[in-house]
């Protein structure tokens, strides 16, 4: 009789393993189905500005290039502080509205750089944070430690990057971008294992919905901050 028991509660716990496995994997393609709508939007959108003359002399040949630099950074705090008030279905909107407005803060990149070095920059990008995402999701190495080094380190970048734009030296900016790719490439990693490690405290709340919608920000955020770090340093202008 006990063995009996045993092996019910064997399998109950092997059925649960299962529907929290299924859970955490259509959690994670929501997390990366937002990111790359949202991705999508951004580059239809940096398109249409930077191949539309006009339109492009409209916003970035006026004061409305600054709007343009720093309407993204302030998208991004407005979100960190009202997520919590948010539903679902606002945040999924506010992520895709500040994926536009990325695009036409990235859309200065086409009067700068030739096509070919955007798309190289691009593949280049989508190879290397892809490579990390797999690792960050199916490593057992505790990624904590390497987590906090490296938000110090984009703390170092934000502030760097504010000063050099109205420094405007060549060489910070080369530094920049060298650390830039690595600080990137390894919060991809960290990022992908804390998106997984959340949803053990999340699964089965509604709250695990907007989670997805901030896990796809954060990795939206790597993916065009590490697109642009490469084409600075590679990248050949017009």
């Amino acid at each position: 009789m006990a063995f009996g028991s045993e092996k019910f509660i064997v399998s109950r716990d092997a059925h649960v393993q299962e529907v929290f496995d299924a859970g955490l994997r259509a959690h994670m393609l929501g997390v990366f189905r937002n990111m790359g709508l949202g991705l999508v939007i951004t580059g239809l959108v940096a398109a249409l500005v930077g191949n539309t003359p006009a339109l492009a002399a409209a916003i970035y040949g006026t004061p409305l290039k600054w709007v343009a630099i720093f309407a993204p950074l302030a998208f991004v705090f407005f979100f960190s502080f009202r997520i919590e008030k948010m539903t679902t279905a606002g945040a999924r909107t506010a992520f895709y509205a500040f994926a536009a407005v990325m695009g036409v803060s990235l859309g200065s990149v086409f009067l700068v750089f030739t096509g070919g070095s955007i798309a190289q920059a691009f593949f280049s990008a989508a190879v290397m944070f892809l490579a990390m995402a797999l690792w960050g999701y199916t490593t057992q190495r505790d990624l904590t430690k390497m987590g906090s080094f490296l938000i110090m380190g984009l703390i170092g970048i934000i502030v760097a990057s504010l000063i050099n734009l109205f420094i405007g030296s060549s060489a910070m900016a080369m530094v920049i971008s060298i650390i830039g790719v690595v600080v990137f490439t390894g919060l991809t990693a960290w990022d992908v294992q804390r998106i997984k490690s959340e949803y053990f405290y999340y699964a089965g709340h509604e709250v695990a919905q907007k989670m997805q919608v901030m896990g796809a920000l954060s990795l939206y955020l790597n993916f065009v901050n590490l697109f642009q770090m490469l084409l600075s340093l590679t990248g050949e202008r017009e």
